[in-house]
C-alpha cells in the first residue's frame, strides 16, 4: 500500500481537528508552501508506547496536542472497557502539572472516558504524579493518566498511563493501546459540562497519601534540630507544597527555597533544560545555599518524581551526588531500619534496574537479603516489586540510576518527595554519629566496595551504521560461524555477556537465556573483572529510543578510588577505540 501524499494527511488533520488554533497552523504552513516543515509534523504519527506520548506541543500528527489526546483517550477508553474487569464503576484518574494545556488536556481526557460511562476520579489542581499511581492503587481504579512531561524542555507535553496495578503499562498493554488508537481514530464531539460529573476525591486522596507518606518517618525527634539546613527547589514544578507539607509532617523546621524557581512556570525561565541531573541546573540553589550558608541542597524535577541532592564539603566545594550513590545510601537506610524491625531479613528483597550500580547486589550477596535487577524504567521496577511481592518479598526500596526512586509498597513507582524526606532523614540521623552524609557514603564504600559510574554516549545519526557497529561487536572474529564477543575489556577479561537484543547470556547454561526480557533496542551487558587484582567492571552498551545515540554505562568497583578511576579512564579508551571505534567511524562522544 503506497503512503498517502502530504496533502491527504494535510487535508484529513484539517477535517478531524476541531481546535481552530491547531487547524489553522497547519492550514498556514500549507498555504506559506512549508511542506519540510509539515513532513516532520505529519508524516509520522505520534507513538505510543510504555511511557504512553510524550513530544513538542505544536499542531500535526507527530506532535502533542488536543486531536491527538482526544484519539488517545478514545482508544484508551475502549482497550480498558475490553480489558478490565469492571472497569465502568472503578474508573479513571487523570491528574496534571503545570504545564501549558496539562490541565485542558486532562480535562480532554476526563470527558472521554464520561462520554464511555466510564467514572473519572478527576485530581483537581496542581499535583505530582505519584499521586496517580498511589490514588489508582488507592481506589483500585481500572486505570490512571497523568499529563506531564516531567523534566522535558518546556515545548513538551505527555500523556503517561498506569494500569489497574498502579505501575506504568508494560507489554503487551502498549501495543493494545496503541492499536486500540489506531481503531478510534474518528474524533466524537464531547462536552465539557459533563465535567460536573467527575468525582472529586482530591484532598482526601492527598491526606491519605501524607498519612502513607509518613510511614518513612524514622527520625522525628532529631528532625527538629536541622534549623537551617536545607535549601530546596522545586525547578519551577509542582513540589514546593508537597514538600513543604512532607517536612511539616516530618518535623522538620522550613527549608529555604530556591525563590526564583518557587512557584510553578510552564516557561521554566531559568532552565532551559529542567531537570537536576543536567550541569547547570542547581547553579541557583547552590548561589542560595552559598548566600544563607546552608550546607545540603534538596532538588525536585517539575513534575516531583526524581530527586537529587548536593552536600557542601568541609572544604566549601560541593558534592553532588549521583543516583547511584544515592540508591546506594538509600538501600543502606532500609536495610538498617528493616533489620531494626526484626523482620527476616531473607524475606527482603531490593530492585534496581539493570544500568544503575551494583552496589546494592554486593550489600545483598554479604547481607543475605534479595537483590533483582531489570530493564531500565519504573514500569519494569515497579512490576518486578510486585512479582517479588507475590513470591512473598517485602519489597520496600527500589531504584534506577536517573534520580528515581521508590520507597514502601503504596507506591510503586518513583517519588521525589518520599526521596526528599528520606534523605534530610538521613542528614538528620548522622551528627549524633559525627558524620555527613558524604562521610557515611565513604563508610559504606569501605564495608562493600568501592564503586564509581562514567555514563556518557556516542552520537550516531545513522541507524544503518549503529546496526553495523553492534554487529560488529558481536562478531569480532567473523571466522567464527557463533557470535564472537571480545574477550577483554580494559585488559580485564570478560567472564559473562548478556545480550538483550539477540537473546543470549553467556552466563546461563545451558540454555543461555537471558532472565530479563528482550530490549527493542540494542542492548549488551558484560561483566569483566580479576579476583586476584579484586577488581571489576560492568558495562552496557545500547541505543536510544528516542535519541541518534549509541549509550554507555560503564561501573568499575574495588577497594580505592585511585585504582578505580585509573581503570575507569582505560575502560572509556576502549570502549571508544576498540568497541565502538568512533575515530574509525567519524562519530563523536559527548
Amino acid at each position: 500500500m503506497s503512503s498517502p501524499s502530504l496533502k491527504d494527511l494535510v487535508d484529513q488533520w484539517l477535517l478531524l481537528d476541531s481546535n481552530s488554533e491547531t487547524r489553522n497552523e497547519i492550514q498556514s504552513l500549507w498555504n506559506r508552501n512549508e511542506l519540510d516543515e509539515l513532513e516532520r509534523r505529519m508524516r509520522a504519527r505520534i507513538e505510543f508506547g510504555t511511557a504512553g506520548l510524550r513530544g513538542r506541543m505544536e499542531a500535526g500528527w507527530a506532535r502533542m496536542n488536543d486531536l491527538i489526546i482526544i484519539q488517545a483517550s478514545q482508544g484508551l477508553a475502549a482497550y480498558v472497557l475490553q480489558h478490565v474487569e469492571g472497569a465502568i464503576t472503578r474508573g479513571l484518574v487523570v491528574g496534571h502539572d503545570h504545564r501549558h494545556h496539562s490541565e485542558h488536556w486532562a480535562r480532554l481526557t476526563a470527558q472521554v472516558f464520561l462520554a464511555k460511562n466510564i467514572k473519572v476520579y478527576l485530581l483537581r489542581g496542581l499535583n505530582h504524579t505519584p499521586m496517580v499511581p498511589f490514588s489508582v492503587k488507592e481506589l483500585n481504579a481500572a486505570c490512571g493518566v497523568m499529563i506531564t512531561a516531567s523534566h522535558n524542555p518546556k515545548q513538551d507535553n505527555g500523556y503517561k498511563v498506569y494500569w489497574e496495578n498502579g505501575v506504568q503499562i508494560i507489554a503487551p498493554h502498549d501495543e493494545g493501546i496503541s492499536q486500540a488508537i489506531q481503531l478510534n481514530l474518528q474524533p466524537q464531539k464531547y462536552d465539557a459540562s459533563s465535567l460536573s460529573l467527575c468525582v472529586d476525591l482530591t484532598a482526601s486522596l492527598q491526606k491519605k497519601y501524607f498519612e502513607c507518606l509518613k510511614l518513612l518517618n524514622r527520625t522525628r525527634g532529631l528532625n527538629a534540630t536541622l534549623e537551617h539546613t536545607f535549601v530546596n527547589t522545586s525547578m519551577h514544578g509542582v513540589s514546593d507544597a508537597f514538600v513543604k507539607q512532607a517536612f511539616d509532617i516530618f518535623g522538620f523546621p522550613p527549608y529555604t527555597p530556591v525563590l526564583e524557581q518557587q512557584k510553578p512556570d510552564p516557561e521554566f525561565p531559568t532552565v532551559l533544560f529542567p531537570n537536576p541531573e543536567e550541569k547547570g541546573a542547581l547553579d541557583l540553589a547552590l548561589a542560595t545555599a552559598e548566600k544563607t550558608g546552608v550546607g545540603y541542597v534538596l532538588a525536585q524535577d517539575p513534575d516531583s518524581d526524581r530527586f537529587t541532592a548536593a552536600e557542601r564539603s568541609e572544604t566549601g566545594e560541593w558534592i553532588l551526588f549521583t543516583g547511584d550513590q544515592l540508591g546506594s545510601l538509600f538501600a543502606s537506610r532500609v536495610l538498617h531500619a528493616y533489620k531494626a524491625s526484626n523482620a527476616p531479613v531473607e524475606k527482603l528483597a531490593m530492585v534496581a534496574s539493570t544500568v544503575s550500580s551494583k552496589m546494592i547486589e554486593a550489600m545483598a550477596k554479604l547481607k543475605g537479603f534479595k537483590f533483582v535487577e531489570c530493564l531500565t524504567g519504573f514500569k519494569f521496577i515497579g512490576n518486578t516489586a510486585l512479582h517479588l511481592e507475590a513470591e512473598g518479598y517485602d519489597v520496600p526500596f527500589g531504584y534506577e540510576e536517573a534520580i528515581g526512586f521508590m520507597f514502601g509498597s503504596q507506591i510503586r513507582d518513583k517519588d521525589g518527595v518520599a526521596a526528599t524526606v528520606t534523605f534530610a532523614e538521613l542528614v538528620a540521623s548522622l551528627p549524633a554519629q559525627g558524620k555527613t552524609v558524604n562521610g557515611h557514603l565513604q563508610e559504606l564504600y569501605e564495608r562493600y566496595g568501592y564503586f564509581e559510574t562514567r555514563n556518557s554516549y556516542f552520537i550516531c545519526n545513522d541507524s544503518q551504521l549503529t546496526n553495523r557497529i553492534f554487529t560488529d561487536i558481536r562478531n569480532r572474529e567473523p571466522h567464527l560461524t557463533s557470535a564472537s564477543y571480545p574477550k577483554t575489556l580494559a585488559s580485564l577479561c570478560i567472564n559473562r555477556i548478556v545480550d538483550l537484543t539477540t537473546g543470549y547470556d553467556s552466563g546461563n547454561p545451558p540454555s543461555y537465556t537471558p532472565s530479563l526480557p528482550l530490549s527493542s533496542g540494542h542492548m549488551i551487558q558484560i561483566r569483566a573483572g580479576s579476583e586476584v587484582l579484586g577488581i571489576n567492571l560492568v558495562l552496557t552498551l545500547r541505543t536510544s529510543g528516542t535519541e541518534p545515540k549509541i549509550k554507555y554505562y560503564l561501573e568499575g568497583s574495588g577497594k580505592d578510588a585511585k585504582t578505580v578511576d585509573s581503570l575507569l579512564s582505560k575502560a572509556v579508551a576502549d570502549i571508544s577505540e576498540n568497541w565502538v571505534q568512533a575515530n574509525k567511524h567519524g562519530i563523536r562522544k559527548a
